[in-house]
């Protein structure tokens, strides 16, 4: 049977720029948090703003719902995790975490924890029902420490990345890493996982314009997607779709077939560069978050490729 994947254009927001978003798994609601220091939840449904506030004048690079509890967690420069209850806006909790700025922050799938990252090179584990404590500190990265991910097959595992060129593996409870990956030639922004079939796979993007396929198992990388012409500066492999998604600082967004690994196709909206993917499990749309605004798109097609059908 063909693939034939249509992308829709679903939601379209212009603003300052935007440094993370992320979906709530069952309201219709984009969270996106901005270099400004505000940060914005959109219903992308009704096409409204439902909540915009200042978190801080710092940049806020990650912001994540914790949605089993109500809450937002944003991280920023300023070195701060907020926590705040999105229903009332009441702040539950402010707390100094690094001594840098924040680039990413994790939510554990069922357990109560929060990883962060940091550019003093530094990955901490949280525990919100221990009052916030840091339950573990990580060390090993030689530089930045930019983004950290959960393995979604086996939670007690994350994957790290650095601009130190590499990506670590670590298990929770044990001080070092795992084990390393390394094959960039540049600084790694971001990751992903998935899985094919049963075997687990990790989706690296660099400032070297490619964006790497590792198989964890053996601990080497199988495929270099190479297209762009800027750093990648976050990727996902597709919930229900078998595709790949790539964005860089030179504005496109690619879609790869996560079976050959062939670009199938480029998207560029004209909102300059492409700095955050939110997605969701069992959801067909894809948000992303550019320098000058927010785009949802929604995806949809059958299991083997063909042909791609666009409408953006």
């Amino acid at each position: 049977m063909p693939f034939s994947l249509t992308i829709e254009k679903e939601f379209a927001q212009n603003s300052e720029r935007v440094k993370s978003v992320d979906q709530h798994p069952t309201e219709p609601w984009i969270l996106v948090s901005l270099y400004s220091g505000t940060l914005c939840i959109w219903n992308y449904q009704s096409q409204t703003m439902e909540k915009s506030f200042k978190v801080t004048e710092s940049p806020v690079r990650s912001a994540k719902f914790i949605a089993r509890e109500n809450w937002i967690v944003t991280a920023a420069d300023d070195k701060y995790i907020r926590i705040y209850n999105y229903d009332t806006m009441e702040k539950i909790k402010e707390y100094e975490a690094h001594t840098d700025y924040i680039r990413s922050v994790a939510v554990h799938p069922t357990l109560p924890y929060l990883l962060s990252c940091s550019d003093d090179k530094v990955i901490k584990l949280w525990d919100w029902e221990k009052d916030w404590s840091c339950t573990q500190i990580l060390e090993g990265h030689s530089h930045y420490v930019m983004q950290v991910a959960f393995n979604p097959k086996d939670t007690n595992t994350f994957a790290s990345a650095s601009l130190d060129g590499t990506i670590k593996i670590w298990n929770i409870g044990s001080p070092k890493a795992e084990f390393t990956l390394d094959g960039h030639s540049n600084g790694v922004n971001c990751i992903d996982y998935f899985s094919c079939g049963d075997k687990p796979y990790l989706l690296s993007g660099s400032d070297d314009s490619t964006a790497k396929v590792w198989d964890i198992e053996t601990k080497s990388c199988v495929q270099t997607l190479e297209g762009h012409e800027h750093n990648v500066t976050a990727v996902c492999v597709h919930a229900e779709l078998p595709i790949i998604i790539t964005v860089s600082e030179d504005g496109n967004i690619h879609i790869w077939n996560a079976t050959t690994f062939r670009l199938e196709n480029k998207l560029n909206y004209g909102l300059e560069r492409v700095w955050a993917i939110g997605q969701l499990k069992g959801s067909n749309k894809v948000a992303f978050g550019f320098d000058k605004g927010t785009i949802v798109v929604k995806m949809n097609g059958s299991h083997t490729w063909d042909s791609v059908d666009l409408q953006a």
